[in-house]
């Protein structure tokens, strides 16, 4: 009788968490469909025909699936070339960002120098300031450089940020102190020891901050409109709020350039989740 009770109460355990694991699926699984519903519908209204998207009440799906609207965006607005913009300057500003931030994230942890803590404490206290307050002052330095209204202009002020050099750092503690003594007593010079043992050990974090910077200079709209004045140098997020001033009521074309800036992205992020999952937890949060 009491094994009875015993087995009754297991089942009822076990349906128990059946129908609350049922019950979480199925929060995330709405949570997912309310938050991936509009670029789903972003992508239809870029295959719908010209001003279809403008009944009421507006259709979910196209009637007649058409790729005219991309034919047109690189065509006749030239898109191709504001794509190829975004491409260079990310990628550009990605990488070589990469290279300042994860070398003074390092000496910063890692390497001992004069003023070493009181440097990092005020570039720490430095992120509470927003960055549109820099963005006069910046752009006279940039004036004087002569670099406005050029590719650098848009790659210098990536090179190195503060949250970049913090992120880096704060991953950058975990690494064991006895590692690189190590290294240094077998003979490995400070250079060997960041390119063979470091930047390995450093990867996640590496792709973290890559994955960041990427998104961060492919969607920046402000920062170019501000220091390019050549439409031949714009980027996707300029030039497609330039082209909804001249195709206001056009909402296919528009829906067809915003699936042309948020693809490549997206495409980036899911591939590379993993690594910038791992990053954000194991290493950001050591200090």
């Amino acid at each position: 009788m009491s094994g009875d009770r015993r087995g009754g109460k297991r089942r009822g355990v076990r349906r128990r968490r059946v129908a609350a694991a049922f019950a979480v699926n199925g929060l995330l699984v709405a949570a997912a469909t309310f938050a991936a519903f509009p670029l789903l519908w972003m992508l239809a209204v870029s295959l719908m025909a010209p001003g279809e998207a403008s009944a009421y009440p507006p259709p979910l799906l196209p009637a007649h699936a058409t790729l005219a609207n991309y034919r047109e965006l690189f065509a006749a607005a030239g898109m191709g070339r504001y794509l190829a913009n975004s491409v260079l300057l990310a990628v550009a500003a990605t990488a070589l960002s990469l290279v300042f931030n994860v070398m003074a994230g390092y000496a910063f942890a890692k390497l001992r120098f004069a003023g070493r803590d009181r440097i990092f404490k005020l570039m720490a206290a430095a992120l509470v300031i927003p960055g549109q307050v820099a963005m006069v002052p910046l752009f006279l330095l940039l004036k004087n450089l002569g670099l406005v209204n050029s590719y650098g202009g848009v790659i210098v002020p990536a090179l190195a940020s503060i949250f970049g050099i913090f992120l880096v750092r704060q991953y950058a503690l975990s690494i064991p102190d006895d590692l690189l003594e190590a290294a240094r007593i077998d003979g490995a010079s400070e250079w060997k020891i960041f390119g063979a043992i470091v930047v390995p050990l450093l990867r996640p974090i590496i792709v973290t901050l890559a994955v960041f910077t990427l998104l961060g200079t492919w969607n920046d709209f402000m920062w170019p409109l501000i220091v390019l004045s050549d439409q031949e140098l714009y980027t996707l997020p300029v030039a497609l709020a330039s082209l909804a001033r001249e195709h206001v009521q056009d909402n296919e074309l528009m829906m067809a350039g915003a699936v042309v800036t948020t693809l490549p992205v997206l495409l980036v992020f899911l591939a590379l989740q993993r690594y910038y999952v791992e990053g954000l937890t194991l290493g950001s949060v050591k200090g």
